[in-house]
C-alpha cells in the first residue's frame, strides 16, 4: 500500500488554516502537518530581517522532523520574502501565497481593485511589482490592516470581535470616483477569509472577494502527483512553536477535513 504524502504547513498563526481546508478537499489522502508560528505572531510587528533569520532555519528544522514531501508557505508576509531563500537552502518542493492580484485585475469589471493585506505585505516591492506587471489598466488600491488578522484569530479561538473593529478595518477598500466603484477586493492575508462571512456582511456594497487558497490546493495536488485511497489512514498534527498545548479541536476539525488534529 503507498504511503500517504506528508504536507506540512507553515503560517504565522491560525491563517493558513484556511489555505489547509482548501488543500485538504483536493488531497484528502495526505498527512498533514500543520505549524503555527504564534511565538511569534504577528508577523507585521516585525522586520523583513527578523522574519527572514526567524523563518528559514525554522522551517529547515521542521524539514527535518517531519520529512515532508512538500511544504506550504500559507502566510503572505512571509512569502513574500522567504520564499527565495527557502529554496536556496532546502530541496523539498515549497508552494508560496501571494496576493492574487493578476486574477482581480483580469476579472474585474469596473477595473477598481484593492489589495487587503497586513501593513508589511502592502508596502513590499514583491507586491507593488505584481501590480506593476499585471495591473491590466486597473487602479489597484493597497489596503494595510494593523488588526484584522489578530481579529480573525480571536473570533476563530470564539472571543467576542465587533463588527465595529473590523468595519474599521474593512472600508478603505471601498472606493468610488468618477462613477466608479471597487468591484474587487484581494484577501491579501490568510487569515482574513476566517472572517468572510461577516465581511460580505459588512461591505458597504457587493464585491469578489478573491481567496487564493483554492489555487494554492491546485498546485499542490499537481506537484504530489495522482491522489491514493488513505485518507481515512492519514492523520493530522498541530504544532504551534510557542509549544502551547492546543484546545481548540472542535473549531480545527472542519479545516482537517474531519480529523481531530494530534
Amino acid at each position: 500500500m503507498p504511503v500517504p504524502p506528508t504536507i506540512l504547513l507553515f503560517d504565522s498563526g491560525l491563517g493558513g488554516l484556511t489555505v489547509l481546508r482548501e488543500i485538504v478537499g483536493a488531497r484528502p489522502d495526505a498527512h498533514y502537518v500543520y505549524v503555527a508560528d504564534d511565538a511569534f505572531f504577528p508577523y507585521g510587528h516585525h522586520s523583513e530581517e527578523q522574519i527572514i533569520a526567524r523563518v528559514v532555519p525554522l522551517v529547515g528544522e521542521l524539514i527535518a522532523a517531519h520529512t515532508p514531501d512538500l511544504v506550504v508557505i500559507a502566510c503572505n508576509t512571509a512569502s513574500t520574502l522567504v520564499m527565495s531563500h527557502l529554496r536556496s537552502a532546502y530541496k523539498v518542493p515549497f508552494v508560496g501565497t501571494v496576493p492574487a492580484i493578476k486574477p482581480a485585475c483580469a476579472s474585474s469589471k469596473t477595473k477598481r481593485v484593492s489589495v487587503l493585506g497586513t501593513k508589511g505585505t502592502v508596502k513590499r516591492e514583491y507586491t507593488r511589482k505584481l501590480i506593476h506587471d499585471f495591473a491590466l489598466g486597473c487602479e489597484v488600491t493597497l489596503v494595510g490592516s494593523a488588526e484584522l488578522a489578530s481579529l480573525a484569530e480571536s473570533a476563530l479561538s470564539g472571543d467576542a470581535v465587533s463588527d465595529r473593529d473590523i468595519s474599521a478595518e474593512l472600508a478603505p477598500c471601498f472606493v468610488e470616483h468618477g462613477g466608479a466603484r471597487t468591484d474587487t477586493v484581494v484577501l491579501a492575508c490568510t487569515h482574513y477569509p476566517l472572517l468572510l462571512e461577516r465581511l460580505i456582511k459588512l461591505a458597504p456594497w457587493p464585491v469578489d472577494w478573491i481567496d487564493p487558497a483554492p489555487a494554492i490546493a491546485r498546485r499542490v495536488s499537481d506537484l504530489l502527483g495522482p491522489p491514493g485511497n488513505e485518507s481515512d489512514e492519514a492523520g493530522a498534527e498541530m504544532i504551534f512553536t510557542s509549544k502551547r498545548p492546543h484546545t481548540l479541536s472542535k473549531a480545527l476539525m472542519p479545516f482537517f477535513g474531519g480529523r481531530v488534529p494530534a
